[in-house]
């Protein structure tokens, strides 16, 4: 890869490195305030995480529908769970702030973004080429395996989650 791909590469994914840093600071101001550990700083983080890219895809819920539809496994079989997947993000982003249902936010987190990841995984095997709906369709990111390492993460930091509730 040239240099120029590689900046140009690094361009398109600023919009999600930058959301994805500003999370993970905002959680870590909060959690600073609080004196909380890395339980505490991981709900903050998966908190103002799902917030912030659950809005972004709310300012134009058709378009997002159009795009989630293209390639999510459930999706595709509901419109209304196309439209209604921005408010399951909202939910449970305010889940995670507010430590209410822990163990149901955690394994709702880990099916969705489980189901999520096997979408994107045959969209990139079926090289279909398409913005990342995850951004809405305010910032174009092409739907990649950066959109699948963000959602194997966020389903892998749940079952941490989930795992360090249980034992």
């Amino acid at each position: 890869m040239n240099t120029k791909a590689k900046k140009a590469s690094i361009k398109q994914y600023w919009p999600l490195i930058s959301l994805i840093l500003v999370s993970m600071l905002a959680a870590f101001a909060i959690n600073w305030r609080v004196n909380g550990g890395a339980t505490i700083w991981m709900h903050y983080f998966m908190g103002v995480f799902l917030l912030v890219f659950s809005v972004l895809k709310l300012f134009h819920p058709a378009k997002f529908a159009d795009g989630f539809e293209m390639y999510d496994i459930l999706a595709k079989r509901s419109r209304i769970y196309a439209y209604a997947y921005p408010v399951i993000e909202l939910s449970l982003g305010l889940l995670y702030l507010s430590f209410i249902l822990p163990m149901l936010t955690y394994v709702l987190t880990i099916v969705i973004l489980t189901f999520g990841s096997i979408g994107v995984i045959r969209a990139l095997k079926a090289g279909l080429d398409i913005n990342c709906p995850c951004m809405g369709s305010i910032l174009d990111v092409p739907l990649s395996t950066i959109t699948l390492t963000e959602d194997i993460g966020m389903a892998v930091m749940a079952l941490v989650l989930l795992l360090m509730k249980i034992l």
